[in-house]
């Protein structure tokens, strides 16, 4: 499966769904984000079940802005919906592969239970 372009309007829904949705935030003159562009490619065909995302951040500057990024390339990962991993800088494919590796293998009612934990003490 090839990449996936998302926009405001489609970012939402597709971290929303159930799976791992990788997000790669790019930009076309940034050196790193096009040498991390290939590794992120070969990811998608290798992991076909996984979704494979990328924000242009030039283009769609406001989900930078929601989402804080002041550096890229910046990976974020969301699995059923909720973010897991978000962490600027390219990584290595091998790198990559771990990442991958660790999000299948949470424990997504240890995570919840974890954010439910979390935002009952801050109140």
């Amino acid at each position: 499966m090839a990449t996936i372009e998302l926009t405001t309007e489609t970012f939402d829904q597709t971290v929303s769904q159930d799976g791992i949705v990788l997000v790669d935030f790019w930009a076309e003159w940034c050196g790193p984000c096009k040498r991390f562009a290939p590794i992120f490619e070969q990811s998608s065909e290798s992991k076909s079940e996984i979704v494979h995302a990328k924000v242009d951040t030039e283009a769609q500057q406001e989900l930078g802005a929601k989402f804080g990024v002041t550096a890229i390339p910046t990976l974020m990962a969301f699995r059923d919906g909720v973010m897991v991993f978000n962490q600027a800088g390219a990584l290595p494919g091998p790198a990559l592969q771990e990442l991958v590796t660790a999000v299948e293998a949470l424990d997504m009612d240890e995570v919840r239970a974890k954010i439910q934990d979390h935002e009952a003490s801050e109140h």
